[in-house]
């Protein structure tokens, strides 16, 4: 993926016209799904792992595992350049939030405490991501 990723810019009407209510809150609301109720958490098919808001490829299944948290966490993204992260204090605690690159869309947090080679844990709700099975 190229750093010069092309931005997709819409208005919060474009936005809820295009995701369902419950995709709405999450990716532009900065909302949270309850663990263990996504479709993806415990997938292990492989393929890739696509923004449900604007389709950019973000995690691949090579790189997700078990982290037992009832998200799909993954320990890095297909690229670095298809996440952005920023500093969330909501909730009465500092976690570094993760954004898609193109479209700016709430994925989830990423936390240092994943497994190696990178030892995080990108934790991600099961509603910002489609997947896309291999081949």
């Amino acid at each position: 993926m190229a750093n010069d990723i092309e931005k997709i810019e819409k208005t919060e009407a474009e936005w809820r016209a295009s995701l369902s209510a419950e995709q709405y809150r999450v990716l532009r609301q900065h909302g949270t799904e309850p663990a263990f109720t996504g479709a993806y958490y415990a997938n292990k098919d492989p393929g890739r792992y696509r923004c449900a808001a604007c389709g950019a490829a973000l995690f691949g299944s090579g790189e997700k595992f078990d982290s037992g948290t009832g998200w799909p966490s993954f320990f890095a993204p297909l690229d670095e350049s298809a996440v952005e992260t920023e500093t969330d204090r909501s909730h009465g605690m500092a976690r570094t939030e993760v954004h898609c690159a193109r479209c700016g869309s709430h994925l989830g947090h990423v936390f240092p405490d994943g497994p190696k080679p990178t030892g995080l844990r990108y934790c991600i709700n099961s509603v910002s991501l489609e997947f896309e099975p291999e081949g």
